[in-house]
């Protein structure tokens, strides 16, 4: 069975790049463009990795991440961003 990832990237050209990468290397991939969608598809999706950017429309990355954190500990997250502090 494949790797599950789930982008979560408001930027869509970013996101298509994660995408083709990790989709040669094997991943299913799915694409969040928010946090809000990325809650839900979290829970549909099962994945096994979390690209996630800091900077999302709504609920930012970091928020996002506690949420995830509360369910599912065990989870990579991998935070993208392109702040520079």
């Amino acid at each position: 069975m494949a790797k599950r990832a789930l982008i979560v990237e408001d930027d869509s050209n970013i996101a298509e790049l994660l995408r083709l990468y990790l989709g040669k290397d094997g991943f299913e991939v799915m694409i969040a463009p928010d946090g809000g969608k990325a809650e839900s598809m979290f829970d549909l999706f099962t994945p096994d990795v979390v690209l996630l950017d800091i900077m999302l429309p709504g609920i930012d990355g970091f928020e996002v991440c506690r949420r995830i954190r509360a369910t599912n500990a065990a989870i990579g997250i991998i935070m993208l961003t392109a702040r520079s502090q």
